[in-house]
């Protein structure tokens, strides 16, 4: 990239663990959602980017705010954005706390605790289903869930990723304090083999992340949206599966995401479960949500 921030995004949304803005989702919402994908990976490249400073990177995210809010036209993955927002007079608040988290990546390399990383994820992770809620004309009511939900992915991808960031970023997801209770240093995210010790402190998070996914899975029952239902119940239903794989093996040296085969099984079983959350839902929630901040 070299500074120049107006590049394609590196990624495509078929490309990510879980789904974005699948075949489930109601055709009028998807370009929506496809707009804020490009916006986030846009954004995410910047600060991936080994060969840019922190000074650097906090500038190309400037660039994308920028264009986002209309005072640059820069940025081509945020003007799709821009125009949903405008389109259906949204907020540009969720964009704008994504950026914060990576600004966080920025010039962050370490987390101290787990709330520190929950922290991280509520800029990181929330923003994303609170987008899509929001998108959806879904309440605000439904965003506990979704956070939990989102925060829960969060963490996955961060121990399914947890050796390639620390060897290609120096970036440690995995709190300082869980790694210290096992008395294990943070190069040993580095070997080809995760240590026993290690082992045991990733499996911990591990069990953590079990109960965001539990308050989560609350999500599909809350929503009005028929297809969103369907489309959140996959998703708590893959983030359980790989929850459970991360359980059983050790990210550093056997495999810890879902083939295509599997990824197809558990999404059947996902839509499955939702429509048994949608068959037994409560009475509608208010809308308190008019698309403003």
């Amino acid at each position: 990239m070299s500074g120049d921030f107006s590049n394609e995004p590196s990624k495509t949304h078929t490309q990510e663990n879980f789904p974005v803005a699948s075949r489930l989702i109601a055709e009028k919402y998807r370009g929506a959602i496809l707009a804020y994908y490009r916006f986030a990976r846009g954004a995410d490249d910047v600060v991936d980017n080994g060969s840019l400073s922190p000074d650097a990177k906090l500038a190309g995210l400037d660039l994308f705010e920028a264009t986002l809010l209309g005072k640059s036209d820069r940025i081509e993955a945020a003007k799709p954005l821009r125009a949903i927002l405008a389109e259906k007079k949204l907020s540009p608040r969720h964009a704008l706390d994504l950026l914060r988290a990576f600004r966080m990546d920025a010039t962050k390399t370490r987390y101290a605790n787990w709330a520190e990383l929950m922290d991280y994820c509520a800029y990181s992770a929330a923003p994303v289903g609170r987008f899509v809620l929001d998108v959806h004309g879904e309440s605000e009511a439904t965003w506990p869930a979704s956070d939990a939900l989102c925060a829960a992915l969060q963490v996955i991808n961060h121990l399914q990723d947890c050796a390639a960031d620390f060897r290609n970023l120096d970036r440690v997801y995995v709190p300082l304090d869980a790694l210290a209770a096992h008395g294990v240093a943070v190069e040993a995210l580095g070997a080809d083999k995760a240590s026993p010790g290690l082992r045991a402190c990733l499996r911990g998070l591990a069990e953590k992340t079990a109960t965001l996914i539990d308050e989560g899975a609350r999500l599909p029952s809350q929503v009005r949206d028929f297809r969103l239902c369907l489309e959140t119940a996959v998703i708590a239903r893959l983030a359980r599966r790989l929850d459970d794989i991360l359980l059983e093996r050790d990210p550093l040296s056997e495999p810890v995401h879902l083939t295509k085969a599997e990824v197809l099984t558990w999404s059947c079983m996902g839509v499955l479960s939702g429509l048994g959350a949608f068959a037994r839902r409560p009475a509608p929630l208010s809308t308190t949500r008019a698309g403003g901040a």
